[in-house]
């Protein structure tokens, strides 16, 4: 570990449109929480995710063992194997975005580095998470690539950046005394700063309802450009997301971002497209936390989650306006969404370098 920063080091972390090398997934452990009784229900969905990365880019994936691997194997049969690489790196559970290494790139060589920070499981709701929190440094070992530890607890899913200087995140999450309690506000944000190369650190309010990550951002809102956020919103004012997703578009609203170049200092507002949000779903009397704001954006594609809902093609046509040079497809997540996460969740893009 160096004593300078990434920041000081010239190291930012990309926005996800910017072109990757691969894709990272962590398999999923059929004895694992996230699917309960559903492991076997979910694997058909999980190979369509890979059926379409792999026409995309390259596709890393973390197992445990051998048998892992044949297991995986078996799922992703008859897809182009060449594209897919398979890794000893044991996780306990499939969230890769939020285990997962936080990837950094510039201009010198080593133009690739790694963030490694810490995790607890969402705030140590699903112990044991020993695997997950050395995965970012497993990683950096195979790439062979410096690593960096911001000594702050903090999982992917709770940040999103353009590329520019800028990070949106929750409120709810980054300062819910189950991360960080010794660290103000002040102080993650300079951890951010530091260790993924932002300037301007933008705060929503609280995540939807369902979620157990404390509100995510990768549910809530995401850049699209480096101006240009799209934000869920809830039509039905009795639905209990309607007060705190109106509370964020207020917020983002009233936010304004430098532009790319730090001397120009001149701020502008952000454009704002509105997503709209798939009807409640509850499953064994919980609600959850599905969300068209978890898309996953790729080379050439844009992987969006879908509920069968009457909604489904009206977030698709709206992402689709916001890529028009992707290739923007639904994929059904009923099954997937009964581990409370879909396609971003599920992925972490390694940048091209």
């Amino acid at each position: 570990m160096t004593a300078q920063t990434p920041a000081a080091l010239g190291y930012r972390m990309p926005a996800e449109w910017e072109p990757h090398s691969a894709t990272w997934l962590s398999w999923p452990r059929r004895e694992g929480i996230s699917f309960p009784d559903s492991f076997d229900r979910v694997l058909p969905t999980l190979r369509a995710m890979v059926e379409a990365l792999v026409e995309s880019e390259k596709v890393c994936v973390n197992v445990c063992n051998g048998a892992h691997e044949s297991e995986a194997r078996g799922v992703l049969r008859g897809l182009p194997m060449e594209r897919i690489s398979f890794h000893l790196v044991p996780t306990n559970e499939p969230w890769c975005r939020d285990h997962g290494p936080v990837f950094l790139t510039r201009d010198l060589d080593p133009k690739l580095a790694i963030a490694d920070w810490d995790y607890n499981a969402w705030g140590n709701k699903y112990p044991p998470f020993d695997l997950d929190e050395v995965a970012p440094t497993r990683i950096a070992e195979i790439l062979d690539v410096p690593v960096f530890y911001p000594r702050m607890i903090l999982e992917g899913g709770a940040i999103d950046v353009n590329g520019a200087g800028a990070l949106l995140t929750t409120e709810s999450c980054l300062l819910n005394p189950n991360r960080n309690p010794n660290l103000r506000r002040e102080e993650i944000e300079q951890r951010l700063r530091d260790f993924l190369g932002v300037r301007e650190i933008l705060w929503l309010g609280a995540g939807i309802a369902g979620d157990d990550t404390d509100g995510h951002i990768d549910d809530l809102a995401r850049f699209v450009s480096e101006r240009t956020v799209v934000t869920v919103v809830e039509e039905n004012r009795d639905d209990e997301n309607y007060a705190p997703l109106q509370e964020n578009l207020v917020r983002l609203r009233e936010i304004k971002i430098a532009g790319r170049n730090s001397d120009s200092r001149r701020e502008q507002g952000i454009d704002i497209i509105t997503l709209p949000m798939p009807k409640k779903i509850v499953r064994e009397g919980l609600r959850l936390p599905a969300s068209y704001a978890n898309f996953y954006i790729a080379n050439t594609y844009v992987l969006v989650p879908t509920f069968a809902d009457s909604a489904d093609e009206a977030a698709l046509s709206i992402l689709r306006e916001c890529f028009p040079h992707r290739r923007v497809i639904g994929i059904d997540c009923r099954e997937l969404i009964w581990g409370l996460g879909t396609f971003h969740c599920l992925t972490q893009q390694q940048p091209a370098v």
